[in-house]
């Protein structure tokens, strides 16, 4: 012993020696802070992995302290690293002795025979933990398993907790942990569906713990798949309804979430308002004829009911999104709508709850038919509408504004923006009224006045009002960096005055000029963006698909080249109707832009094609 000892000092050095000699320097009542320290010290150097210096300030602890709960871990690692395993079961099974209701140490003992490879005793050991396990000890034991890096026996831990507790969905939120983290998706769909069984209460947890969890097609596949199952099995329960109806706006499968809303309206008789939902959701997400489907069968099946006069007015207003983002517009379509919108006013009446009816008119004749004045009437009677709310008089200021600088008239329009700034401070409204008095100072060529409306909008509570805040601040950043005159810019901006007027003919020539002026500007690529989405407007499709190529075929233009793929496929899929070339360029957005924020709707599209079963 006294040979040991020498060694052990002598690698150990002054500190080994200081601890050694505690008892002669410090009286009796400081026996307790001596062996605090002692303990400090050796959990310390198991720590660093000098494990002999451990294992030997381990020792020199009474028996009751070896084996508590804060010391017994770090002990037996310090005695495996050593390859004392023999020591290291003899202390474990000692704990036993003195603590046999912590099943955690059963755990431990397990491990220990893992890492002196007797992998026999270790499966016996964590059989014999898990066989013996009370309900009180589940939780404490997986957490044991799961520490030890064992999910797997964590698993079977909860599984039979089940069993003891004769509860088909105890533990089951754990379970579904453990699941998802090894990728175990049929699992995982198994745990949140049978939490729905008894307590129709867990619908937003499992909507919650799907969303994490469900990546991949074949994963939401598979759930939709058993989905539709349960609810033709149990058509009574709609909880299964409503989370088939969650999954399938998740994957945009509008039609088929239309079925299940309408189910919902019948059993909940809720006057049409989950098919309204759904179809606002369709709508927003420019899938117009689920929209139009949505609308149209509240109007048939809900006339006099609380959400008809909106259906109505949202009917008319989807068809004229989608004539208007049909290339080329179709005019004789545009003035067809324009007469549906006189009989919803005929039939609904001029009042503030029909005022968007009468913004949409305004803005159709405005932008589609150049009839300004008609269409500056129009706005100017909602503004003096009585009893109307000052959201919507401000709506149509917004409007009538962008009517005045159609005409050219900007400070009129700068004073209306200006008017809904100040009395909607701090909303999204009055955000979208700066956005347009930035746009006017850019249009101008005020840059610097943009600019500083634009950083204060990208903090904007709006998503969609704050990031077309950065990427118009990111285009007056990136090109008056070295021209600080902007002199390049000041021509882009009098051209894109010329998209938002609708003078198509002579955007397009002003590009022209501006690639002709400016070669190897770092506008060009979004000149040829630009050109290339007015192609299409006016149906030049073979045109918009040479001119997007001169983005996708040089790796300079990396900012927009996933945006001009993801155009390029579209044109190939929607108007010149070549589905395998539009096939193969989605396939090549995946590819090659995986973190695009195309690609949900590129997978979906190109699948699609494909001939895959999407709903």
């Amino acid at each position: 012993m006294k040979m040991q000892l020498r060694s052990v000092l002598q690698k150990g050095g002054v500190a080994l020696a200081l601890v050694g000699g505690l008892h002669l320097l410090i009286p009796t009542a400081g026996k307790a802070q001596s062996e605090g320290n002692t303990i400090a010290l050796a959990r310390e150097y198991a720590r660093k992995g000098e494990s002999e210096k451990a294992v030997y300030l381990f020792g020199r602890l009474r028996n009751e302290d070896q084996t508590a709960s804060a010391i017994l871990p770090d002990y037996v690692a310090s005695l495996q690293n050593l390859a004392k395993h023999k020591d290291a079961e003899k202390l474990v099974k000692r704990a036993l002795k003195q603590r046999p209701e912590d099943p955690t140490l059963g755990v431990l003992l397990g491990g220990v025979y893992t890492k002196a490879n007797d992998q026999a005793a270790a499966q016996k050991q964590y059989e014999r933990v898990v066989s013996q396990l009370t309900t009180a000890q589940v939780v404490p034991v997986a957490a044991e398993f799961q520490k030890a890096s064992l999910p797997e026996w964590a698993v079977k831990t909860y599984l039979r907790g089940r069993e003891v507790a004769r509860n088909d969905t105890e533990f089951s939120p754990q379970l579904i942990q453990l699941y998802t983290q090894s990728g175990q998706q049929d699992k995982v769909m198994g745990e949140t569906l049978r939490l729905l069984q008894d307590d129709e209460h867990q619908l937003p947890f499992v909507r919650n713990m799907l969303q994490n969890s469900l990546q991949e097609d074949k994963d939401f596949e598979a759930l939709e798949k058993e989905l539709i199952g349960l609810v033709q099995k149990n058509p009574d329960r709609t909880v299964y309804s409503e989370l088939l109806l969650w999954l399938q706006v998740q994957r945009r499968d509008f039609t088929g979430a239309l079925v299940q809303a309408k189910a919902l309206d019948r059993r909940g008789r809720t006057d049409g308002q989950r098919v309204l939902e759904v179809a606002e959701i369709a709508r927003r997400n420019k899938d117009y004829e689920s929209a139009i489907q949505g609308y149209d069968y509240l109007v048939r099946e809900y006339r006099g009911k609380p959400f008809y006069a909106l259906a109505r007015q949202r009917l008319v207003q989807t068809r004229e999104e989608q004539v208007r983002t049909t290339y080329p517009v179709n005019v004789a379509q545009l003035r067809g709508l324009l007469q549906e919108y006189q009989q919803v006013l005929q039939e609904l009446g001029r009042t503030p709850e029909t005022a968007p009816v009468l913004r949409s008119m305004a803005a159709l004749m405005a932008f589609q038919l150049d009839e300004k004045e008609p269409a500056m009437k129009l706005l100017q009677e909602v503004i003096d509408m009585p009893r109307a709310s000052l959201e919507v008089v401000d709506q149509a200021k917004i409007d009538l504004a962008d009517i005045y600088l159609l005409r050219a008239e900007p400070w009129e329009a700068t004073l209306l923006y200006s008017q809904v700034e100040k009395s909607h401070k701090d909303t999204p409204l009055g955000y979208e009224a700066k956005l347009r008095n930035a746009r006017l100072s850019y249009f101008a060529g005020d840059f610097k006045l943009a600019k500083s409306h634009l950083d204060i909008l990208k903090q904007a509570t709006s998503r969609e009002i704050a990031n077309d805040a950065m990427q118009l601040s990111l285009l007056i950043t990136d090109n008056t960096a070295m021209d600080t005159a902007g002199v390049a810019l000041h021509d882009y901006a009098a051209v894109e005055q010329l998209v938002f007027q609708n003078k198509i003919p002579e955007a397009l020539r002003g590009l022209d000029a501006l690639l002709q002026k400016y070669p190897g500007h770092a506008l060009q690529d979004d000149a040829w963006y630009l050109k290339a989405q007015l192609q299409r407007r006016t149906g030049d499709y073979p045109g918009a698909i040479g001119t997007l190529e001169k983005i996708t075929a040089n790796p300079k233009y990396d900012v927009l080249s996933d945006d001009a793929l993801f155009l390029a496929a579209s044109i190939q899929e929607e108007n010149l109707q070549d589905r395998d070339k539009a096939q193969q360029l989605y396939n090549q957005m995946l590819v090659k832009y995986p973190g695009s924020i195309y690609v949900a709707e590129a997978r979906k599209r190109f699948r699609k094609l494909r001939g895959d079963a999407v709903n």
